[in-house]
């Protein structure tokens, strides 16, 4: 799968790009010499805020210097983005980047204050995470495929929350609907809790979410994960089917990743990837991602560009198929 090839990197590359990093980071011998910024652009309290704390934590023993998490929410992230888009590119503010703002804001809004794929010199892919699958267990489905024959046998009976127009929960449904023809209708939300909350009650039927948000309700029976959403089984539940098992070449995934402003220097941008390789194969570090649903997922800033660029076709496209508006 594309994801596993953008992400992955064979061991003689991991090797390569370890000795490259170490080699341009004594070029770079005085960064950092004082508090550097990591930009979140979600809310306080929420998977990202604890994914940048851990970064943070991690880079501030690792550097002696400390590492600031400035929380800038609103507009999909955009706010947040922007202030990093036109920092100094000097790795002093760094962004906490996410599907929203990098992929699906450029799409869904009308106006963006950026292009990610041309005004951020991205480091590293951090943390990534299968959606999950989850209905209200009073439908009696226990798979996927019986979802889709129920809603099938029910059209437009069923309906779907997502955490917003046009976000990655609601673009993974559109995406399952187009690959098997059913017909469920849409409703958002402003956010997981919302969205969670009327599942729960039963008020909605189906709703793909993140895994950190989805695994313990599935834990305690309150609601039913059918399936992940990644280009594999997630590690953490390794006996829920992945729906690419059914129809091949489905993959939602939530991620986050750490950018630095474009034009950043060439050897600060590798000493910054080399420092995320790092705090990412740190047991603690590892085991504090895992608790949250995220698997680490280092990689080189080429591969975080490719990918980028390919998230950015995929739901383009999803869009258009889905004959999907937008009036934001």
């Amino acid at each position: 799968m594309l994801q596993q090839m953008v992400i992955r990197s064979n061991g003689i590359g991991v090797l390569l790009l370890a000795m490259a990093s170490v080699c341009q980071a004594q070029q770079q011998p005085n960064f950092p010499t004082k508090p550097v910024r990591i930009i979140n652009t979600v809310s306080a309290g929420g998977p990202a805020d604890v994914i940048a704390r851990i970064v943070g934590q991690k880079l501030t023993e690792s550097w002696g210097q400390q590492v600031v998490i400035d929380t800038r929410a609103g507009a999909a992230g955009t706010i947040g983005a922007e202030i990093v888009a036109r920092a100094a590119p000097d790795g002093y503010t760094l962004l906490l980047g996410s599907a929203s703002t990098m992929v699906t804001a450029q799409l869904v809004q009308k106006s963006v204050p950026y292009d990610s794929l041309r005004d951020f010199a991205p480091v590293s892919m951090v943390v990534i995470s299968p959606f999950a699958l989850i209905v209200q267990p009073s439908l009696g489905v226990k798979s996927a495929p019986d979802l889709v024959a129920a809603a099938k046998s029910k059209p437009g009976q069923f309906n779907f929350g997502s955490t917003g127009m046009g976000s990655t929960s609601h673009l993974g449904a559109e995406q399952l609907k187009m690959l098997t023809g059913i017909d469920i209708r849409h409703v958002a939300y402003k956010g997981a809790v919302p969205a969670i909350a009327d599942l729960l009650g039963g008020q909605i039927h189906i709703l793909f979410n993140s895994m950190a948000s989805a695994l313990p309700h599935a834990k305690s029976g309150r609601l039913t994960m059918l399936a992940t959403c990644g280009a594999t089984r997630s590690p953490l539940t390794p006996d829920t089917p992945a729906l690419t098992e059914t129809w091949p070449g489905y993959e939602v995934v939530t991620w986050y990743s750490i950018a630095a402003p474009a034009k950043t220097p060439r050897p600060l941008v590798m000493q910054l990837n080399g420092e995320i390789r790092r705090l990412l194969a740190n047991p603690d570090a590892i085991a504090r991602f895992q608790a949250g649903g995220n698997t680490p997922a280092p990689s080189t800033p080429e591969a975080m560009h490719e990918y980028t660029r390919n998230e950015i076709e995929k739901f383009r496209k999803i869009i258009k198929a889905a004959g999907l508006r937008f009036d934001t």
